[in-house]
Order: structure tokens, then C-alpha cells, then sequence
């Protein structure tokens, strides 16, 4: 893996992010899933949305692109599955993973799903415990995710945890309508990362299938529905306008395109972290931006929105006084550890950072220095040191950037064409 240098530059310009890869994932399990062919419009072809498109496919699904980042999908028939127990590679993507295991067990009775990096370590406890349940056989090796699965899913109630990953119940949701008999959710904790849920509840809906949700405590689902083949538009991605809204506020000059303000992506949430910074949120000719002539620092609860957190603690870098972000266990989970990640090195760029166990304090500093630095193998890490170098005294040297292929393959070439000073 190479090096980027970054020479310290501010941005400037108009830039239209990728599409929301949530919605993407979403809305192709929906056309997949659905009886007749369906087009799904605006998407990024992600290494995660890449290994979502071709799980599908080996689930039956027939899925053409044609071109423009658009997708016409022909969706599955029952027991259509490539022969034999299908082979679905997740490379690094949690949602593809656990999204298709309950799909795949509807489906093709089963698959064996394999994966790179730290997938491995992703828990999937709260499906294990129901196949104990239902009598459902699953094999798991590792260190690399090696997860194989065989039975039938049964409708009924499913109690679990809302504070270990939303991505659990959206798998459910994805197939439960499909039963003959209704169905429940149960949650048993308070439930962490809601928006995921409403853009599940939300694409389910465009696609024809219901599901009534009493306050995050139950889902009941009925059986015996079937979703409806339709043309699907995905909206501009607010976990990747992070990047370039939070460089607004720091003192670039950014305008971001093809975004909703009234958005159910929770990581929309970086508009009100950062307005109660100090920076204004400006609406005007079809882009949002962040102006701020300072910052100052702010209490961030990171259970809602834990994707942005990594670039939102950089503007907290430079806030005047001590920003805490709390709740933020789950970062430790991700690709890779981000809570040490951001910690270790915005550290190494002169942040004055304390690292708790599931909570950051970032006391502001002026300005970043220079330095060589690590991505950790990941994606908003890389993306985030990028940002950093806007506001640095010397070059930034990013170790292993190349992992923004996850999310964002062309990050660097959009910073490049805002003005920054890529080698």
C-alpha cells in the first residue's frame, strides 16, 4: 500500500458527494427481493455496495448495470439461487453481511459468506441465538470471517438488544414480510442508531412492503406480502459530505450538492454538530455549506451517528475549549479501532486528545502541525487525515490510503479538484 502527501491548502468549489451507500444497500435488497424488474438510479460502486450487488446475485438475483451508476434488477424467485449452498464474499462491508444471512437463509436455505480485514470480529451473536432457537445450523471459523449457515427461518417473535447494531433488525425486516405467518420484534434495550432503522422502514415502504414500529420498542410485520418492483433514486451520502462540511467549517469554502436537508440518514446530524459550533448552515442554488468564522466546543453523543465521528472530531480539534463526544463504544467495532485510531493520530498532528473507553475529550487547538500518519486500513480514518492537512503547517503523509475504495473511490480526486495539493 502507497503514501499520500498532502501539502496544507484550504478547499474550494462545488463538489456532489456519492450516494448514500445505506440507501444504496437497501434499496438493491428491495429490487432483489421484489417480483418483476426494477431500476435503482445514483449509486456509487463502493467495494461495499459491490459485494452487496454480487451477494445477490449468487442469491439469484439478476442485476445488469447499464451504465450512468443506475442498475436494472430483476428479482429473485424462490430456490433461483446458483446450485449448491451459495458463496457470498462480503469483503469488508458488516452490511452486507448481516443483511444477507436471514436473506439467505429465506432464499437458498443457507450460504457460506466469507470476508476480509476485521470482519470477522463483527458480532453475530444476536443471530446465533436464534438459530439455537429455530434449530438452524451455523458454523463460524476464523480470524477471517468465515460464517456458514443452513436451515429455514421461521416467522415469530424475536427479542434483542437495540444497542448492539440496527443492521440485525433491518435483516429481519428484510425477510420477515415474506413469511407466510406475521412476525415481531421485540427490543429489549434502548436503541442506538434509529435513523438506520427509519431509512430501512423507509425504502421498505417505497417498495410496497408494511410494517408498523411502536416507538423502537416492537415491529410487527406481516406475512404473506410481497414487494413491489418500482424505479428507485438513492440521495447524496451525509456520512461522506461530512468530510467536505466539516472542512467548510474549519475555513474552506465548500459548497455540497445533492443533498436533503430533511434527510433520515442519521449522519445528517453533522448539520446540527456543527451549527452548535458556531458555523451557519447556508441552503443556496441546490448546495448546503457550513461557514464559521470560529468554533467552539460542544457535548456530542456519538450513539446516533458514529460513522462521522471521526472527521467531526477534527473540527473538534480546533474548537476553542474541550468537546466530548460520549457513547461511542461501538467505534472500537468498526473497520478498525476509531476510537485509538482518531485518538493516535490526530495526536500525532499536535491534537490534544484523551482516549476513555467508550468517550473521546478533544481540547482545541490552533492549527495542526505536520507529519507522517496511519489510516489503519480505513476508509474514514484516511478521509479524515485528509481534512486534517487543510488545516496543517507542514505536509501530511497518509500511510495506506488506498482503503477509500470502501466508500469513496474517488475522495482524492474530488479533494484534488476542490484545490487540494495531493502527491
Amino acid at each position: 500500500m502507497g503514501q499520500k502527501t498532502i501539502q496544507p491548502t484550504r478547499l474550494s468549489g462545488r463538489v456532489k458527494v456519492p450516494p448514500s451507500k445505506s440507501m444504496a444497500h437497501r434499496a438493491i435488497i428491495c429490487a432483489a427481493l421484489a417480483e418483476g424488474r426494477s431500476t435503482v438510479e445514483n449509486i456509487a460502486f463502493s467495494d461495499d455496495i459491490l459485494a452487496t450487488i454480487e451477494g445477490m446475485r449468487r442469491l439469484g438475483a439478476r442485476i445488469e448495470d447499464i451504465g450512468g451508476g443506475a442498475l436494472v434488477v430483476d428479482g429473485i424467485r424462490q430456490g433461483q439461487a446458483m446450485g449448491g449452498t451459495p458463496e457470498i464474499d462480503c469483503k469488508e462491508s458488516g452490511s452486507t453481511l448481516r443483511f444477507l444471512i436471514p436473506v439467505a437463509l429465506k432464499m437458498a436455505h443457507g450460504a457460506r459468506l466469507i470476508g476480509q480485514g476485521n470482519l470477522g470480529k463483527r458480532p453475530l451473536d444476536v443471530y446465533t441465538k436464534i438459530f439455537d432457537e429455530q434449530g438452524i445450523a451455523y458454523q463460524a471459523q476464523g480470524p477471517l470471517l468465515d460464517f456458514q449457515v443452513s436451515g429455514q427461518l421461521r416467522a415469530g417473535t424475536f427479542s434483542m438488544q437495540g444497542d448492539v447494531s440496527s443492521q440485525f433488525i433491518t435483516g429481519l425486516l428484510f425477510i420477515l414480510p415474506l413469511m407466510e405467518e406475521d412476525s415481531e420484534l421485540i427490543i429489549t434495550t434502548h436503541m442506538e442508531s434509529k435513523s438506520y432503522v427509519d431509512m430501512t422502514l423507509s425504502v421498505l415502504a417505497d417498495f410496497g412492503i408494511r410494517v408498523e414500529n411502536e416507538a423502537y420498542r416492537r415491529f410487527i410485520i406481516p406475512g404473506g406480502q410481497k414487494y413491489r418492483a418500482t424505479r428507485y433514486r438513492v440521495e447524496g451520502d451525509f456520512s461522506q459530505a461530512a468530510f467536505f462540511l466539516c472542512a467548510d467549517a474549519m475555513g474552506s469554502a465548500v459548497q455540497v450538492e445533492d443533498l436533503k436537508r430533511d434527510s433520515l440518514q442519521g449522519d445528517s446530524a453533522v448539520l446540527d454538530i456543527l451549527q452548535r459550533m458556531g458555523a451557519e448552515v447556508c441552503q443556496e442554488d441546490g448546495t448546503v455549506c457550513c461557514r464559521a468564522d470560529a468554533l467552539h466546543a460542544v457535548d456530542i453523543d456519538a450513539s446516533q451517528c458514529p460513522d462521522i465521528i471521526p472527521v467531526v472530531s477534527v473540527a473538534a480539534a480546533l474548537c476553542k475549549g474541550t468537546t466530548t463526544i460520549r457513547n461511542a463504544r461501538r467505534l472500537r467495532i468498526k473497520e478498525c479501532d476509531r476510537l485509538h485510531a482518531i485518538f493516535a493520530e490526530l495526536t500525532k498532528l499536535g491534537a490534544r486528545i484523551k482516549e476513555k473507553e467508550d468517550s473521546l475529550e478533544i481540547e482545541g487547538v490552533e492549527r495542526f502541525t505536520g507529519g507522517t500518519v496511519w489510516s489503519h486500513k480505513d476508509h474514514r480514518i484516511a478521509m479524515m487525515l485528509a481534512i486534517a492537512a487543510t488545516r496543517a503547517e507542514g505536509p501530511v503523509v497518509i500511510e495506506d490510503w488506498e482503503c477509500v475504495s470502501k466508500s469513496y473511490p474517488n475522495f482524492f480526486e474530488d479533494y484534488t479538484m476542490l484545490g487540494g495539493n495531493c502527491q
